[in-house]
């Protein structure tokens, strides 16, 4: 038979009222009878009914995610730090995949917000405006955005950005390309910021081309404009876009990094099984999304919170074989 909350009440020599409260708002309890009431729950299996204390807390026990492309190897990196933070928690994840389509976004926003407590937005392409709207309306976190007091999680661009400038300078590089991701991503415009800023004092020439969409397709796109910029070595949006880019310059046999260096950023799992392997701006990928909800968690239980809900993560060069010194011709 399953374990009731009676059961856990005998356990733990209190009320089955005291179980309910110790479970459902821990505040209200006293820390050593909570504990008690946790043991007890914990030695018995006890599984709270869900339904129930929803109807005492007022939650769904539900949080929402919503990613833009799921076919990108960064993203399910966030999935999974996101559903493991949440089931730690005892909440459960609702998935959704906007395909790049800011349009969708806000309409998806809405609808799950009917069925979660809040949602994690991830790298949102909506206007500023759609944002501010949708956040007004449920507790949202974005990560890898930010748009005024919206609480958000983000990576340091800048440093990630002056990183690589370092190594492509160290390496002797003074002529440089940004393949610039969709025109609509915030990361696209802190990095191509960022490469203007540190390129202007490194004695590097940078040279903008795109914008190209975030995918294996884009880099192949870009790749003989690239080649036609004269450059030594190129940055890409993202880590598929440089492996489009590897993929084209391997058809037009130009060497990498022999004849041009390559460099990419996220560091997904591809990025090394590659050849030559590729030189990227890692990110912490499962860390943004257990971010995320643990800023969600603190906001769902002190909403006032939101007005200083920012926290910035560290990113980390990857130097592999994909970047060298320049041709000496």
């Amino acid at each position: 038979m399953p374990v009731t909350i009676k059961d856990v009440a005998r356990a733990a020599g209190v009320s089955p009222s005291t179980v309910s409260r110790a479970l459902t708002t821990p505040a209200l309890v006293q820390a050593e009878t909570r504990l008690r009431v946790e043991r007890a729950a914990a030695e018995l299996g006890y599984q709270p009914n869900r339904a129930a204390r929803g109807l005492i807390t007022g939650r769904t026990g539900n949080i929402g995610l919503i990613v833009p492309d799921l076919t990108n190897p960064f993203f399910p990196g966030v999935v999974k730090g996101v559903q493991s933070r949440a089931r730690e928690s005892d909440f459960s994840v609702f998935l959704a995949d906007t395909d790049e389509d800011p349009t969708a976004e806000a309409g998806l926003v809405r609808a799950l917000s009917k069925q979660v407590d809040g949602i994690v937005l991830c790298s949102p392409r909506m206007t500023e405006e759609d944002l501010r709207a949708v956040a007004g309306e449920t507790p949202i976190v974005m990560l890898n955005r930010r748009v005024g007091q919206i609480p958000a999680i983000t990576i340091d661009n800048v440093d990630g950005i002056r990183q690589a400038v370092a190594h492509l300078a160290a390496l002797g590089h003074r002529r440089v390309a940004y393949v610039a991701g969709p025109r609509l991503s915030w990361s696209n415009r802190e990095r191509a910021r960022a490469l203007r800023s540190v390129t202007a004092g490194s004695g590097i020439d940078l040279v903008e081309i795109g914008n190209f969409a975030p995918q294996f397709a884009g880099g192949v796109a870009a790749a003989d404009q690239v080649l036609a910029a004269g450059v030594t070595a190129v940055v890409a949006y993202n880590d598929l876009v440089a492996l489009g880019l590897l993929n084209w310059f391997a058809t037009r046999g130009v060497k990498v990094p022999e004849a041009i260096s390559v460099m990419g950023f996220d560091d997904i799992v591809l990025s090394q099984m590659v050849s030559p392997s590729l030189t990227t701006v890692a990110q912490p990928q499962e860390t943004i999304g257990r971010a995320g909800v643990d800023m969600l968690l603190q906001l769902l239980e002190d909403p006032d919170r939101a007005a200083v809900a920012r926290r910035e993560l560290p990113s980390q060069l990857m130097v592999r074989h994909s970047t060298g010194h320049p041709p000496t011709t």
